[in-house]
């Protein structure tokens, strides 16, 4: 096998064992499926309970379906986001397309440029 194909067949698995570690995809041949499960559960708890403490209010608002609620949105995205505050905005934005959670308020500057009263 060339090195080029033997790259791209290790990026291929790479990227199946990252879907399978956050999206829940299929674990690649080779892997053991129950620790995969337990290694993608453990990422999951992380990456929630990290949500929970840098944006309380919007764990808040997914109340007692906080973990079903983060696995769902976590499980929707092909990749986790580049930082944690990213994926608390990101979550935020689910719980809000979902009804979950108030809109975002609008900025006091934005609210006087569009009643037309700046300065």
């Amino acid at each position: 096998m060339t090195p080029e194909r033997e790259r791209a067949r290790l990026a291929d698995i790479q990227a199946r064992v990252v879907a399978a570690l956050v999206t829940g995809g299929e674990v690649p041949g080779g892997f053991d499926e129950e620790r995969m499960r337990v290694q993608a559960a453990s990422l999951l708890a992380k990456r929630r309970a990290i949500v929970a403490r840098i944006s309380p209010d919007v764990a808040a608002a997914a109340g007692h379906d906080l973990a079903a609620e983060f696995e769902a949105y976590a499980r929707s995205r092909a990749t986790p986001p580049p930082d944690y505050r990213t994926d608390a905005a990101g979550f935020a934005d689910w719980l809000r397309e979902r009804g979950l959670m108030e809109p975002e308020p609008v900025p006091e500057k934005a609210l006087v440029e569009a009643v037309g009263g700046g300065v």
